[in-house]
């Protein structure tokens, strides 16, 4: 009788000392701390223009390569890294002569900056010195902002820019 006494009050205080986190307010489905590549730009097909067209069939080609061009580094210290190959981006011949070929970017330009994210609105300061404030909506592991808001040149043109997260 005292073992199964015993037993009872070990199990009800192992119910009791459990807790759950789920009130925390830094939980990863809205949190935007982590590494984010840009994978898709979607464009209406109706309305959009030639060059929105191109940098979404672009970056369609390199993410099917596993090449990410632009990606965002949220650290929980409100600092991000920005890590931007577009500019080295070479677009040629394939070795048959009868298409396009795109080499991922052995190059990148880095930024390092602070920033601020609450409510759906992330802002930051790039390299010249302007602050960026971008409305941005994240689901899960995805994140979707305006790209003309951006402002990152090949992929500026419009649309919605979406990243993952690694």
């Amino acid at each position: 009788m005292k073992i199964n006494l015993l037993l009872l009050f070990l199990v009800t205080g192992l119910f009791f000392s459990c807790s759950s986190d789920s009130d925390d307010d830094n939980s990863k489905e809205d949190s935007i701390v982590g590494v984010w590549q840009a994978y898709e730009l979607k464009v209406n097909n109706d309305t959009a223009s030639d060059d929105e067209k191109n940098a979404r069939d672009l970056l369609a080609f390199l993410t099917a390569k596993e090449c990410y061009v632009l990606s965002f580094d949220f650290k929980q210290d409100l600092t991000v890294i920005i890590e931007n190959s577009i500019e080295y981006l070479e677009i040629g011949l394939n070795s048959e002569g009868n298409g396009f070929d795109i080499p991922c970017p052995t190059e990148k330009d880095t930024e390092t900056t602070v920033y601020a994210y609450a409510d759906g609105k992330l802002t930051y300061t790039d390299e010249d010195q302007q602050e960026v404030s971008v409305d941005v909506t994240i689901d899960g592991d995805v994140m979707t902002l305006d790209a003309a808001d951006l402002d990152v040149e090949n992929l500026s043109a419009g649309g919605q820019l979406l990243f993952k997260r690694k």
